[in-house]
């Protein structure tokens, strides 16, 4: 990012710190949103700390505002298991031992039939970006832009506390926001009572910056299970995850690994060239997992793999993850969503006097499946 893309092998953990592009503050209070019946953006948001949970914390469960958020699981199932003792399946073999059951996504890529795995068009790839907004998502908005593309933004509360200009600007440009936690913790190893904060906090976030609710979710490294599955449904938020294969391959870039050393940047675009092999192997289309958070996933995006998939053959459609499941632009927030089927029987309404908890049913319904994309 800054003023040039390095080469591959420079993207690595040890890269110099580039310069940031600064925010223009495009947007005002009162500008109108390219959401019909969405309502105009509020007020400048201004973070007091005193009004939030601490930053990159699991946020705490004795405020009124979780007291109130609770009150949205009623008159839902919400299937008593406990929680795992670190979301992984090396830290609680037991729960891994039941991950069919649980519907855990963390071990064996168990999904439901009310989770977003993928588009359902067939080289239609499902772009999106997580754990923002980010010191450099700027950029990645500016080259989005240049090539007319949109996106789904997984956005983090305690970023984006700091960083409120920069989820205006995705927004306010077309781009789908959705709710990735406030601490981004592992959701299947927090209480009930702690998961409904996490997600409860990052809404608010939302909320209070843009004026409108994301009835999309992602949880955090994908792991998710039954209890928490209804919990995001009854707070009126369908999950999304991103693609695997039945042979247990999943479409993550491992982009957030080059940031810490694991990886390096050309291991990470091989296992991206790798993902767009396996997917002309899908009979649908498919969800990516990468960041705007650091410097080289950035950097991999708009100088690696975005460029990839676009000059692709066959031909991929990219497109933001909503919008490829054909899922209305209105639907994709409360405010403006007057689909009381969407995202689950009474959950979300344009009208405000309809609760998020009324009605519903349980999530654990769903058919069981270990794969995100069913392949030919």
């Amino acid at each position: 990012v800054g003023t040039t893309i390095p080469p591959l092998s420079n993207i690595t953990s040890g890269m110099a710190t580039p310069s940031t592009v600064p925010v223009t503050a495009t947007y005002s209070a009162g500008a109108t949103p390219l959401i019909p019946g969405a309502p105009v953006l509020p007020t400048p948001f201004v973070f007091i700390a005193s009004d939030w949970p601490p930053q990159d914390q699991i946020a705490p469960t004795d405020s009124e505002e979780v007291t109130e958020w609770l009150q949205e699981l009623d008159g839902f199932n919400v299937p008593d298991l406990s929680p795992t003792a670190d979301g992984t399946c090396v830290g609680d073999p037991a729960a891994a031992s039941q991950a069919s059951s649980r519907g855990w996504w963390t071990c064996g890529g168990y999904t439901r039939s009310t989770d977003i795995t993928a588009c359902p068009d067939k080289m239609t790839w499902g772009v999106s970006f997580d754990d923002g907004p980010g010191f450099y998502s700027m950029e990645l908005l500016n080259y989005l832009s240049a090539k007319n593309l949109t996106s789904t933004f997984f956005v983090i509360g305690s970023r984006i506390v700091e960083r409120p200009q920069v989820l205006v600007e995705e927004y306010m440009a077309g781009h789908e926001i959705a709710v990735h936690t406030w601490s981004h913790r592992p959701l299947t190893m927090l209480t009930t009572d702690q998961v409904v904060a996490e997600l409860g906090w990052a809404r608010k976030a939302i909320k209070d910056v843009l004026g409108v609710t994301p009835t999309l979710m992602r949880p955090p490294y994908g792991d998710i299970d039954d209890r928490v599955r209804a919990i995001s449904l009854a707070m009126g938020m369908v999950p999304v995850i991103w693609t695997s294969t039945g042979t247990g391959a999943t479409f993550d870039t491992n982009d957030w690994k080059v940031p810490g050393g694991v990886v390096t940047g050309p291991q990470s675009f091989a296992t991206f060239e790798a993902i767009l092999s396996n997917s002309t192997l899908l009979n649908t289309g498919f969800v990516v997992l990468e960041h705007d958070l650091y410097a080289q996933t950035v950097d991999l995006a708009i100088g690696y793999t975005l460029p990839a998939a676009m000059n692709f053959t066959p031909t991929l459609t990219l497109d933001s993850i909503g919008h490829c499941n054909r899922i209305p632009n209105t639907n994709l927030y409360r405010e403006s969503n007057l689909n009381t089927s969407f995202p689950y029987p009474n959950s979300t309404s344009g009208d405000s006097s309809v609760p998020s908890g009324s009605g519903g049913q349980s999530s654990s319904s769903g058919s069981g499946s270990s794969t995100g994309g069913a392949l030919s």
